[in-house]
């Protein structure tokens, strides 16, 4: 492969070069750049910082760190920002109608820039949830040689009296307690004051874990970069490895396509249900492979859940945060386990140019003593706890989260709600009781329009100590920090005229997580009749960004994208 100055100024060379491009270069000036720098391949470096969430807030200093080492290895780096929303802010709000939008528009605006701008490879920081997979489809969609860099994960709050861990989930259920007469005003705000302690991603294996451990397990990160502290200096030191190992896959001529194989996306499937990661995965990893043309599909969780075991005892439904994981050695000892388990693709190209394999040979085992991560021997769960579920109900699939700890099987009577914040307040004010199957409808990609999180009533019916009684399901999908009987992403969706759309209160609603199926126990006489009674709704939304999302997105079984039918 060519490594010559011209070659690696296959796209900056098109914007600076010549007397005709003098303009061009008059602007960069004024930026900072000198006569030598315009003979340099030019490094783009996305920086999703924003002081709108403490994910996001520190991600200026580390795309500083990033643009440092792509100029020390040669290049010369152009910090650029995108957008970024809270979802654990705008979470039970109208608000996190944009979340899962946000995701397109991160990829769209990295993308933009630099393919307006020229840039021959792009370094990616990201922070909350819909940062990873927008920076990771962006990458992919360029393909020009590319590294993701996760911003890091928070540091646990400590609570002042039980002195115990805390984290954002520890503050939803708080609300459910306080509903159920557990807390009281002061103890709530307790909860609230000490669980945020800083910057970084929440601390769990939320979505945002899941997604950067994903992403290095699809080889799109340097070995680690999943599972450091946000404010460490370990993280500032991968930030600024990152921009030079841009330069390196520049000048290998190893670009994103490369990396992310079929083989690949295995692999981070793989390591997803060993962490017991967020159903967002299945969202975003379908994504993510809609971008790099390879045929992934809900049917490929069920595949290789069946022989990977869940060995992290990680929160939401675990004892653990990732806190505990960055000091017990990361994830590449975890890896290591199962790539000598024949449970990884040992051959799968990665961002340091080395294979998944070179990159694990030498990493050391984890301690002795600790219990963050179970050996095989003594599994969380013996197959994965992600369950793609089909039946009436689900005719195109749905995605559950069951640890096992719920039971695998469940049954119970249907009551309806068209919003999540009329469910919530009928958790919260006693309504639901032991043996209600919460319906959720019209929450899909198009009936939201968005999809939003269901974190608040599922941490709500965690909190009222009914997780074990009570199951939810719904076309919406949720957070990575929901846990106990959770169906998602049901397709079709309510709004698209699935199912779902025909549920009465007290119909009878069975979760089978061993058959996979989720049912409705009706007869199909009065499925049929329903069906026929059926009206559409009309669209929430019909100008802006929820009505481009809702025209254009694809079902959540087919990752929820807005480019596949163009």
């Amino acid at each position: 492969m060519s490594s010559s100055p011209n070659s690696l100024r296959k796209h900056s060379s098109i914007v600076l070069d010549g007397p005709d491009r003098a303009p061009n270069r008059s602007m960069l000036r004024a930026v900072g750049f000198k006569d030598e720098d315009f003979k340099k391949p030019v490094v783009g470096v996305a920086s999703t910082w924003s002081m709108v969430t403490p994910c996001n807030m520190h991600i200026d200093q580390l795309a500083r760190e990033a643009a440092a080492g792509a100029d020390a290895a040669g290049g010369k780096a152009i910090i650029f920002g995108t957008l970024t929303v809270s979802d654990g802010i705008s979470m039970g709000t109208p608000g996190m109608r944009y979340s899962l939008v946000s995701r397109e528009l991160i990829a769209d605006s990295i993308e933009t820039v630099s393919g307006a701008e020229g840039f021959d490879a792009v370094v990616a920081i990201g922070g909350c949830d819909k940062n990873m997979p927008g920076c990771a489809m962006a990458l992919a969609r360029l393909n020009r040689p590319g590294v993701f860099v996760y911003g890091g994960t928070i540091l646990p709050g400590i609570h002042p009296d039980s002195k115990k861990e805390c984290d954002i989930v520890s503050v939803f259920e708080a609300v459910g307690q306080h509903a159920a007469h557990k807390l009281d005003d002061q103890g709530l705000k307790k909860f609230e004051n000490c669980s945020i302690p800083g910057p970084g991603s929440c601390g769990g294996m939320y979505t945002a874990n899941t997604m950067a451990s994903a992403i290095e397990a699809l080889g799109l990160s340097l070995p680690n970069s999943s599972a450091q502290i946000a404010i460490s200096q370990e993280k500032k030191d991968d930030c600024r490895r990152a921009g030079e190992a841009a330069l390196a896959l520049l000048k290998a001529g190893i670009r994103p396509r490369d990396i992310m194989t079929k083989k690949a996306f295995e692999n981070a499937i793989t390591v997803v249900i060993a962490l017991g990661g967020s159903t967002n995965a299945v969202l975003h990893l379908l994504a993510i492979a809609h971008e790099t043309n390879v045929k992934l599909s809900i049917d490929d969780f069920t595949r290789i859940g069946k022989k990977v075991p869940v060995l992290a005892d990680l929160r939401p439904s675990g004892k653990y945060g990732m806190a505990h994981l960055s000091r017990i050695g990361g994830l590449p000892p975890l890896m290591k386990m199962l790539l000598d388990a024949g449970l990884l693709h040992g051959d799968c190209l990665t961002v340091t140019g080395k294979t998944l394999a070179e990159n694990l040979k030498h990493v050391q085992p984890y301690p002795s003593d600790q219990d963050v991560i179970r050996p095989f021997s003594n599994p969380i769960k013996s197959d994965s706890h992600l369950r793609i579920l089909y039946g009436n109900l689900a005719p195109e699939g749905s995605v559950a989260k069951i640890s096992g700890k719920e039971g695998l099987l469940f049954s119970g009577k249907a009551i309806v709600f068209e919003s999540e914040e009329t469910a919530l307040q009928a958790i919260l004010d006693g309504r639901v009781k032991a043996g209600h199957v919460i319906v959720i409808r019209n929450e899909g990609p198009v009936g939201g329009p968005g999809m939003r999180e269901m974190l608040a009533p599922t941490s709500a019916v965690m909190g009222k100590g009914l997780g074990k009684e009570v199951a939810l399901i719904t076309d919406g999908r949720f957070s990575g920090g929901s846990h106990g009987f959770v169906v998602g992403h049901i397709t079709p969706e309510a709004f698209k005229g699935g199912l779902l759309a025909i549920v009465k209160n007290g119909d009878r609603i069975t979760i089978d997580a061993v058959k996979n199926e989720l049912t409705l126990d009706l007869p199909a006489k009065e499925i049929k009749a329903r069906t026929k009674a059926w009206k559409p709704k009309k669209p929430k939304e019909t100008r802006g960004a929820l009505a481009k999302f809702a025209k254009l997105v694809t079902t959540a079984s087919e990752g929820a994208v807005t480019d596949k039918n163009l």
